[in-house]
């Protein structure tokens, strides 16, 4: 059984249609990396699985008992406020020690727990949002961009860390990510959103598909160009193009959304 149904979901905020007729699954213990533009709705995907967003039309099946864990982009810590990362980690589920150590281990980093949140680098706070999605021990686990404003290194080193995190728990993975690398190494499955699902398949069929060139282009140096969509299909991949889209990583009110 899926671990999230979806069935021809549409969300909008006001006037403005971010999401419609999405329809996809997720499966037990696979890592899907969801592509697109810039506004194209990937953060409201991921805050529509969690329930943080009310759909318009559609519907999620969620399996029974599901436990999500969330890794969100960044999260911004007052400087001034004396927190150690145990801590942080209590807040505001009353993690046990026991838990918390799990935690930190199983995220690659065992020995920051007395660590003030405020000295972390980059790489390491991320790794601390990620020992706190994981101390609920989830079957689902969604990270929105986890690696932004990391450098190539410290971001295939997190990435690894999940390929881990995956194999130790069996745990789903989806996460979206602007990073070639992920796409090819570390991911199932590949969904390319643009308002709707546009293109879908695992790494290996994708890459070879002709709607996989026309998305990401040539010479990014490992970054993903994804601002064209195509009408070509082919057997094993399928792609479309949906104009009302195209610029909507323009409009206020969808960079708002994203």
């Amino acid at each position: 059984m899926s671990l999230v149904s979806v069935q021809n979901m549409s969300v909008g905020y006001g006037a403005t249609r971010v999401l419609h007729d999405v329809t996809l699954a997720i499966e037990p213990g696979e890592i899907v990396t969801i592509v697109g533009p810039n506004g194209s709705g990937k953060t409201t995907l991921l805050r529509a699985l969690i329930g943080a967003v009310n759909i318009g039309s559609g519907r999620i099946d969620r399996a029974t008992g599901l436990r999500i864990g969330y890794v969100p982009q960044k999260l911004h810590i007052d400087p001034t406020l004396p927190m150690t990362v145990s801590r942080f980690l209590r807040l505001p589920g009353g993690a046990t020690r026991a838990q918390i150590a799990a935690a930190l281990d199983r995220a690659g980093v065992p020995d920051l727990s007395d660590r003030q949140m405020s000295g972390l680098s980059g790489g390491q706070m991320q790794r601390i949002l990620l020992a706190r999605a994981l101390i609920g021990q989830p079957n689902l686990l969604l990270l929105d961009e986890a690696t932004q404003g990391l450098d190539q290194p410290g971001s295939a080193a997190f990435y690894r860390q999940i390929e881990e995190v995956r194999a130790a728990t069996g745990c789903a993975v989806v996460m979206i990510s602007h990073e070639l690398h992920v796409v090819m190494s570390a991911s199932d499955r590949v969904i390319c959103l643009n308002g709707h699902v546009c293109c879908e398949g695992t790494p290996e069929i994708v890459s070879a598909a002709p709607e996989y060139q026309a998305l990401f282009g040539t010479g990014t140096g490992g970054a993903l160009a994804l601002y064209r969509h195509d009408h070509d299909h082919s057997h094993d991949a399928t792609c479309g193009h949906d104009h009302a889209h195209d610029h909507s990583h323009d409009d206020p009110a969808t960079k708002a959304a994203e």
